[in-house]
Order: structure tokens, then sequence, then C-alpha cells
């Protein structure tokens, strides 16, 4: 029945999975030979040896004039056939039953002057056969590694490389009985044929998630790596003594010969790789590291500048590095150590150094937070807002160090030192992306997720998490995080620390985001944020409002306290922020996403009566594979953050509603460089209508590795 199932159905070259149990399993009794295929060369083939489809032992008989085929072997043949000798005696077949020889080595030898002993050899100068039909290639399971997709945007987020680190930590397991498979069922046809292999000889292992995928298609080379392991087994079972059948023996050997072509072949590569592996032993960096990076090359100016200030900027040509060093000890935790340098301008002293600064509609303080801002210049330029101290242009700086391990099957905890709210929170847009997908800082998060420099892309946070899979449809992530963590003694704006000091105290943030998938084509996050700093900012990036986000006028005292300056006494101000945000994208095809968000934050002075609330929103088109794979477009439109109402002693100067319109398209050179121009038009910048509509031009350039 296996035979007649496998010719008429499912013949090898069609590469079933089914058909490799119908010649393992029911062949081990039937003693057929298949049919044979022609093997196309495949590059780059990685073997899954375990992951084989299921087959029917069928009926069990065999014939005379069965004839076996010996090739240049190794060890296993000499086992094989010295037992064959030892059970002639009582097994014998008859003499029309011979085994064919082809050239060999002296172990071959040995094996035909001990069969022909016992008259089951006949000796012949023959090769393994092919027939003229073709078998296609199935692609090989997906091997994950710390390094990123080249078509991802950024170095990896902590989200991302857990659930790398997941998948890489459950590899193929060999299973012990078929029950363990969850998709094989006892009323499959393949059942017992399945049953037998796991039983009788345990060669077979299952997919990571416990299924077996018996439909999934089968190569030759898989086929041989199969036929590999069951030899291994049996050489095994000969050494210590177990029982193993005549008619079993012979199959092997005949499976042998059969594949032939295709054992050697995967004996070559594996003796490639073995030389390979030792090279690299000896000549990488790190046993337990492995090194990813992005370089972002960008041509960018602007022109619609506010009144008194510059018109239009020249055009500028920045740079951004990144290097991550992802360490793995246990192979289920992750070290990131990334590194970062950068020549994007401005910052305290210098707020004129930026394109939003040059056309007038930066902060006061570091002239970088905007409705203008690039996505991936950093927020606060050169400069370190824990103690307000700058760096020179492409000064290399540590942006990351967070470690991430598992404490439960689906609760996962990190903490470090130089984090951001971006890395452990999931983005549901897909416009997010610093280095691959919208150009300006606006488009790419719900603002909730950059309160606080939770984006500063300098890691300006200290923090503590945990993320819990609550099933594939739900997930929750909760952080602690403080950005002024290290320093030791607070003395306040005055003397250069103006967010203050300690990990418990000064400015810091409580953030959670929960994520939801309804269906397949729709993601949802919903984000709440409760923030408490220092000093009067929302920290955000995205307007000049960032800085003194709620004005009044000071009093004498508080004028006094900062040296008389207006600006500062309105800035040191302690401040509390209650952000509400949420995301939805919906796939309407596998190429084109409707993507939406809206925020809004609830901003209360400390020890002035003085409230405002700030709102902002976006809808966009997102369109995958435009004119070829990999290339991406997106379309968007919204309102930056802007103030919206004020409450108490606060003040509005806004006499109008700013908007935001976007489009750029990616590129894809190749799979590790991309190229992206972009455009963003903001009409009434900072929400004034004497403001010329400012329009800001990009060439990004990015390269992963």
């Amino acid at each position: 029945m296996c035979e007649d199932l496998f010719v008429n159905k499912y013949r090898l070259s069609s590469g079933s999975g089914v058909s490799f149990l119908c010649l393992l399993a029911g062949y081990l009794s039937l003693g057929t030979v298949p049919a044979t295929a022609e093997v196309t060369e495949q590059s780059n083939l990685k073997i899954d040896a375990g992951m084989l489809g299921n087959g029917d032992a069928g009926t069990r008989g065999r014939g005379d004039g069965s004839r076996l085929t010996f090739i240049d072997s190794d060890e296993k043949n000499l086992s094989i056939a010295t037992a064959l000798k030892m059970d002639a005696g009582t097994r014998g077949r008859g003499d029309a039953e011979k085994l064919t020889f082809t050239h060999g080595d002296e172990k071959d030898f040995a094996i035909r002057t001990v069969l022909e002993k016992e008259n089951l050899v006949d000796i012949s100068h023959s090769s393994p056969s092919s027939e003229n039909s073709s078998v296609s290639y199935p692609q090989s399971p997906n091997f994950i590694s710390l390094q990123p997709d080249s078509d991802t945007s950024n170095i990896p987020s902590v989200s991302q490389l857990r659930n790398q680190i997941k998948t890489q930590s459950s590899p193929m397991g060999q299973v012990t009985s078929v029950s363990e498979l969850s998709d094989v069922q006892p009323s499959d046809w393949a059942f017992e044929a399945l049953r037998s292999l796991v039983e009788r000889y345990g060669v077979i292992s299952g997919y990571p998630d416990g299924t077996f995928r018996g439909n999934r298609p089968l190569s030759r080379y898989e086929f041989a790596a199969g036929l590999n392991a069951a030899l291994d087994r049996v050489s095994e079972l000969i050494a210590t003594g177990n029982f193993i059948t005549r008619e079993d023996l012979i199959t092997l050997e005949r499976l042998q010969a059969e594949f032939a072509e295709e054992l050697v072949i995967l004996q070559g590569r594996v003796d490639n790789l073995e030389a390979r592996t030792v090279t690299l032993e000896n000549q990488q960096f790190s046993t337990t590291t492995k090194l990813s990076g992005e370089v972002i090359f960008s041509l960018a100016g602007a022109t619609g500048g506010a009144p008194g200030a510059s018109d239009s900027t020249e055009v500028v040509f920045n740079d951004r590095v990144r290097l991550n060093l992802n360490t793995s000890f246990t192979g289920k935790d992750l070290l990131i150590t990334g590194l970062q340098a950068h020549n994007f301008g401005g910052g305290f002293g210098n707020p004129t150094g930026s394109i939003p600064g040059t056309l007038g509609y930066g902060d006061p303080l570091f002239g970088t937070a905007s409705n203008a801002s690039l996505g991936f210049a950093p927020q606060f330029g050169f400069t370190n807002p824990q103690t307000l101290s700058n760096t020179s242009s492409n000064d290399l700086n540590l942006y990351k160090l967070l470690y991430i391990f598992p404490v439960a099957n689906k609760v996962t905890l990190f903490a470090g030192t130089n984090a951001e709210v971006s890395d452990a929170f999931p983005a549901i847009t897909p416009f997010a992306g610093e280095g691959q997908e919208a150009v300006s800082r606006f488009a790419g998060l719900n603002p909730v997720t950059r309160v606080s420099g939770g984006t500063s892309q300098t890691g300006l946070a200290s923090a503590v998490g945990a993320i819990w899979s609550i099933s594939d449809q739900v997930d929750l992530r909760a952080l602690y995080g403080s950005v002024n963590a290290s320093i030791p003694n607070d003395q306040g704006l005055a003397g250069g620390t103006p967010l203050g000091a300690g990990f418990f105290d000064g400015s810091n943030i409580i953030a959670a985001q929960l994520t939801v998938k309804p269906t397949d084509n729709l993601d949802i996050g919903l984000n709440y944020a409760h923030s408490r700093h220092d000093i009067n900012i929302l920290a955000t990036g995205l307007s000049s409002s960032d800085i003194g986000s709620v004005l009044f006028t000071p009093n004498a005292t508080q004028l006094a306290a900062v040296g008389g300056s207006n600006l500062l006494a309105i800035a040191n101000e302690p401040i509390r922020i209650n952000s509400f945000g949420g995301t939805l994208t919906w796939r309407i095809t596998p190429q084109v996403a409707f993507s939406s968000f809206g925020s809004v934050m609830l901003a209360d002075l400390e020890n002035v009566d003085a409230s405002t609330d700030f709102t902002s929103w976006m809808v966009g088109l997102h369109v995958k594979d435009v004119l070829k794979a990999g290339n991406t477009a997106g379309l968007l439109f919204g309102q930056p953050l802007t103030r919206s109402s004020v409450g108490g002693s606060a003040l509005e100067p806004e006499d109008a509603t700013p908007y935001h319109l976007e489009g750029y398209f990616k590129f894809k050179v190749s799979d590790n460089i991309s190229i992206t121009p972009g455009v963003y038009f903001i009409f009434n910048p900072e929400g004034f209508s004497q403001n010329d509509t400012a329009t800001v031009g990009v060439i990004r350039t990015t390269f992963t590795f």
C-alpha cells in the first residue's frame, strides 16, 4: 500500500515529506527501492533532518531478486554487513537474492568477502542511477540570530531581540512518542509509519512548537540526512547487541546506495562547515557576542522660517553611526551594549545649530525640539541634559546598555542604565523606523512613548521593566525610568543638574503599553505614562513647547532664584504629566496598511496654579513592495503636539493649529543598503499663523550590517 501510494501519489521528485516515511518506515519492512530523482544544485543549503513528513508503513511483503548496492562509505557499512553475516545462517533468502557492489575501498572489500561466503553477493561494477525528474527544494527553517534583518529600521529593540531569543532557545527536540506531536492524529494515514520510526529507531524530531508538519515538502538532501540518522541509530543498536532484522539491514543498505550521491555531498559539506567553524572559533571576537550596526547618511535642507529668523537653511550632510554588541550568556538572556556617534548640531548654548533652530522653530534652550525635527536626529543635539555638558561632533558615546532575561515562561524582565521607552514597547505604526521609514520625528511613534525623553536617541533613562506575554494576541509591558539615576547630589537647574538626582528622586516616569491583536490584520496599542520632572518640560522633542511647557508669568521670587532670567524662571518649576495614547494599524492587504494614532497629555505644575493640555493625532497609508520587494512608501497627515487648553494662570500664546503632511519612498538597493527620499510640510509651525509654511527635504541613505 505504501509503495503504491508512493509511486502513484507521493513521488520523491515532488518533494513531499510523507514520502520519507514511506521510504524509511515502509521500506524497512517492505524492502522496496524508490524511484530515484535527479538532484539539482541548491546554494546555501541548510539541512533540516529532523523536520520530516509522515507516511504509511503500508502492507508487508518482499520479493526475490532484490539487489543491494554498496558504495564508498564508512564503518556503518561494515557494521551492517557484519550483522547480515551473522543473520545469514538462519534467515537466508535464496540464491536469487544478490547484493551489488560498486568500486569502493578496503572496507567494501571486507564486506564483499563476508557476504560472498553467504552467497548473498553479486560483485559487479555499477553505480546508482537517476531518473530525469526534477526535485524542488523547500525553504529551510528560519534560524534566528541576534543580528537584525537588513530591512529593519533600527538595531533591534528589546522586544525584537526577546522574540528572537525565545525562538532560538527552543531548538528541535527528538520525540520519544508520537503523541508529543500535536498535529499527528491516530486517524492519520501515516500514523503507524511515524510511530514505528519514533519507537523503533528514535530518528524523528519535531518543530519547537510541538508540531510535525507532515505536509511540508522534502528534498532528497533532507531524505539523505534522515537516512543518515537512521544508519547511525542502526549502528548503535548493532554495537550494543540489540536485535536488528535482516530485512531492515538489507533495506538500509539499499537506501544508502540509492542516496549515495546525496550522502557524499552532505559529508563534504559537513567537513567544510567543520573547517570553517574551526577558523571562526580561532578568529572570532567572542563566543557569546555578536555585532550589528547601522550607519545613516543624510542630506537635508529646509525653507520657511519664522519672522526674524533665517528663511532657509543650507543643505547639510549629517551622519549617525550605531554599533551594537549583543551578548547572550545562557542562550535565553541578552546584554545589549550600544555605541553611537553623530554630527547633528544644536544643544545647550547653540540653539540655532540645528535645522529647526535655524528656522526659528526650535525650543529656546536646545533648539532641537520642534514640529520640524528630523526623525533620526538626537533629541538634545550635542548636550547631555542631565548635566548640561556638551560633546563634540562624532564623539563616541554609550547610548544603550540593557540586560534582558526571562524569569518565567511568559515573563521577561529587563534593566539597564541607558535605555529608552521604545526599546521595550513595540511600535504599532509601520512608519516607525529612524533608518528605514518616516523621515520626520512626528511620524514614527505615538507621542506618549516619547514623553520624559523616552526616545532621546542617547539612552537618557535608567530603566527597569517587565514584559508579560499573556497570549499570542495580548501583550502587556511596563517600566520605571529615571533620567538622573547616576547623579548623587541634586544641585538644581542653576547648579547644572536640571533634572535632579538619584534613581528614585528627581525626574522619572512610570509607563505601560497594552498591545492587542484581535485579528491577524489588526494591531492596537494603548499607552499610559505618569511623569514627574524637576523642571517644566515635556521632553518629547516634538514641539518648541517642550521647554516651558506650562507657560505662566513668574514672580520676583521665582526670577531671583535663577538670576532674573524669565526663561529659566518658567523652566525651573517641577511638573507632573499624565499621558494617554492609542495607536492602530489595519493591514488592508498584505502590502497596504492604514495607521493612526492619537494622544493627550495633561500637565500640571506642582508649585504654581497652572495647567496645560496637549494633543496630537495622525493618519496615514503605508505600502510595501512598491515596484519591487523591499521598497516601501508612506503618506501621512496629522497634527503635531500642541497646546489645546490651559487652566489656572497658564498662558496659551498660540493662535493657530499646526498640521503636518509627509511623503517618502524607500528604495531597497540591496539587503544592506536603502535610500529614502522624503519631504514634509508644516503648516502654521509651532501653532502660529504668522509663521511661513516650513518645508523640509531629506535624502537618507542607510547601511545595515
